[in-house]
């Protein structure tokens, strides 16, 4: 199987030497877009295939969830065998992608100079946890990450604690910014001719996605935040709780009956002011000069939320959105994970998807959130450990069935 007729990067040949996240789920896009993803395991496999399971010996979710649409192989790459092995799979590839600590694939004797000569069309693809630098050796994990990058310092309450933030922008965030980069030199081969290293760091990841809070660190040279809804600034941006950061200000108001997650997000726009004031009771603030404009509601915007959150905590989240929608006014509610992996919306679009698998019967994912008209995704179960050896080993690499019964009795595979 060599990708589907018609996806977007069909013939694309990907050697992905990826394991845990960050790597697994930029290479499981590439899938989704059509490439032919060789997972290449060690003997004993992908750490997360153990980890975190629901059910004795069977792939974890963790697995199966950042393995779709892959064929897996297995290799121990420490023999000389298996070295010719990954050198030949080397040649016949498009990309490369890997995740391992620094440095480790050049120990086993694949170094960038050594990978061009193999393969110069060869894209090389690397994830890290950081940059050249102090850092750079440092143990990567996704929350080491949102610490690094800027993240928990600008989450949270400012009364409480940094916090890391359930999206794992660490991970998938600096997965998605390997699958730019890939795409872009798959590209730029069109006209060299030449492969090239691509490198993505997690912490450079996550500082791009906390773009807007190093544009206020800059701000605040000149003064106090007016949309934050601290009271007191120091020399770094605080942590503003719910706030918006944006140019509207926003709040996250409780509703009725006060469970975990019964919560709408309310943007307050200079035009929604006026029929919020009337859906909550109080049509005479939208004429009051202390409430009338944007400047002055800046300065009391805990005030204006706490009024919007009287009238909001009476009601379902369901029913406080459709009053807000129906006179246009931004918001949403707070959907716990119950409620998305149920909402039939998301199911339509196949962003909750059900796959069938060969041990656990099925399992429910998220889909492709990349949506092009001519490449669409089905997405199909990850593979059982070493599921592919006959078919690349036999079928690609033209190795006898002999042969590949002494790899195994080897350890090779």
């Amino acid at each position: 199987m060599t990708g589907t007729q018609g996806k977007a990067l069909d013939g694309i040949r990907v050697l992905d030497m990826t394991h845990v996240q960050s790597g697994p789920s930029a290479t499981q896009l590439l899938a989704w877009l059509g490439a032919d993803v060789v997972k290449l395991e060690a003997p004993t496999g992908d750490i997360t295939r153990k980890q975190l399971r629901d059910l004795p010996d069977v792939d974890s979710l963790y697995f199966t969830m950042l393995n779709c649409n892959k064929r897996s192989i297995t290799l121990n790459t420490k023999t000389e065998r298996g070295k010719e092995l990954l050198t030949e799979l080397i040649r016949r590839s498009d990309v490369m992608v890997e995740n391992f600590g620094p440095g480790a694939i050049d120990r086993m004797g694949f170094t960038w100079e050594h990978i061009q000569e193999i393969n110069p069309r060869i894209v090389y693809a690397s994830i890290k946890g950081f940059g050249e630098g102090p850092y750079t050796n440092f143990k990567a994990y996704e929350v080491v990450a949102q610490a690094m990058g800027g993240s928990m310092s600008t989450t949270g309450f400012e009364d409480g604690p940094p916090l890391a933030t359930g999206a794992q922008i660490g991970d998938s965030g600096t997965g998605v910014h390997a699958v730019a980069g890939i795409l872009a030199a798959l590209f730029q081969r069109e006209t060299t001719g030449r492969g090239q290293r691509v490198n993505v760091a997690m912490q450079h990841a996550v500082l791009n996605l906390c773009r807007v809070k190093l544009r206020d660190q800059q701000r605040l040279a000149h003064g106090p935040l007016a949309e934050y809804p601290n009271e007191d600034f120091g020399t770094e941006v605080p942590r503003s709780g719910n706030a918006s950061g944006g140019g509207q200000p926003g709040w996250a108001v409780r509703c009725a009956p006060g469970g975990p997650n019964d919560y709408v997000y309310v943007i307050v726009q200079p035009v929604g002011w006026k029929p919020i004031s009337e859906l909550i009771g109080r049509p005479e603030l939208a004429e009051d000069p202390e409430w009338a404009t944007p400047q002055a509601r800046l300065p009391k915007l805990n005030k204006m939320f706490q009024l919007i959150e009287e009238w909001s905590s009476t009601l379902p989240k369901w029913e406080v959105l459709e009053r807000l929608n129906a006179h246009n006014i931004p918001c949403g509610p707070i959907l716990s994970t119950k409620e998305i992996i149920e909402d039939p919306s998301l199911v339509a679009n196949e962003m909750v998807v059900t796959v069938p698998h060969p041990e656990r019967g099925e399992f429910v994912t998220v889909g492709s959130p990349l949506k092009l008209s001519d490449s669409p995704v089905e997405v199909t179960t990850s593979p059982l450990l070493g599921e592919h050896n006959e078919e690349v080993f036999i079928g690609e690499l033209g190795l006898g069935d002999e042969e590949l019964r002494l790899l195994k009795s080897n350890g090779v595979i």
